[in-house]
């Protein structure tokens, strides 16, 4: 596509209030789903995220992938199970999923902001200790499946106080040494609340809350956490937004700024977001 000279200048300016809004700050995104599939679509984030450090704001990315896990499990033979939208995770599958976040992803992903004019340093829960992790609860038993109690955020400071994106896979380990594999949604949140995240950026493959699902026209754009629970009475909460909602609730119970989930398959949807009044998805604040 081709943009005049004027249209280029139009827009850096209209972005300028925002760029000065962010300085300074740090945003924690999660990256996952059909961005994370599509070439196209994962060349569009990692341009975003470069160029939002490149203007002084403090990116945090954050991510999952669960393709890639039930893709090597089934190379390996294993089929994956799922309980409740979660994957029961033994201690092959704990393994693999170690395998493929913290080593063959998360390192794709440094190269590729690489290539595009980042610094990024590859990390996960278990470096310097950085998750704190206890076995994930319920009725039924997930496996190696855990939950971030808490967050030791000294080596993601120090890595952007040296001016590198951190690119944090979602696994970690228990006191006992033990790995488990963490839903990249609830990681996201923990991380976002212990660094006293501005924002906190859920990248999802609908548009965002959606008052009927089956229509990305009625959008709601805008969400109180107060009005979640009646949302929810309601039904236009349920299913697997629930959880996602929840983490983005307990973020900014815990002093998040502002929480969003956005379409994560519209390329540049970071910045749309970030850099416009009207913005692309859902915002909880």
């Amino acid at each position: 596509m081709n943009i005049s000279n004027a249209d280029k200048a139009l827009v850096l300016n209209q972005a300028l209030p925002y760029i000065q809004k962010y300085f300074g700050k740090t945003i924690v995104i999660k990256y996952g789903g059909n961005a994370m599939q599509s070439e196209e679509l994962k060349q569009a984030v990692m341009s975003d995220i470069v160029l939002l450090s490149a203007v002084g704001i403090h990116v945090v990315l954050v991510h999952g992938g669960g393709p890639e896990i039930t893709a090597l499990l089934k190379k390996m033979g294993k089929e994956s199970r799922f309980i409740g939208g979660l994957r029961y995770t033994d201690a092959e599958t704990a393994e693999a999923a170690q395998m493929v976040l913290a080593g063959k992803l998360n390192k794709d992903l440094v190269a590729l902001l690489g290539r595009h004019g980042g610094r990024a340093v590859g990390l996960c829960g278990i470096d310097g200790g950085m998750f704190r992790v206890e076995k994930r609860q319920g009725e039924v038993d997930l496996g190696f499946v855990g939950e971030v109690a808490d967050v030791d955020t000294t080596v993601i400071t120090d890595a952007l106080n040296l001016g590198y994106i951190p690119v944090i896979a979602t696994v970690g380990c228990d006191r006992a040494g033990d790995v488990y594999n963490i839903n990249a949604d609830t990681a996201a949140a923990a991380v976002a609340s212990r660094l006293g995240a501005e924002n906190l950026i859920l990248m999802t493959d609908i548009r965002g809350l959606l008052r009927d699902k089956d229509d990305e026209t009625t959008l709601i754009p805008d969400v109180q956490v107060s009005q979640v629970p009646s949302l929810v009475r309601d039904g236009v909460i349920s299913g697997g937004m629930i959880p996602k909602i929840e983490c983005c609730v307990e973020a900014v119970r815990r002093g998040v700024n502002r929480t969003f989930i956005i379409d994560g398959r519209i390329p540049h949807s970071i910045l749309i977001e970030m850099f416009s009044d009207e913005g692309i998805g859902t915002m909880f604040h």
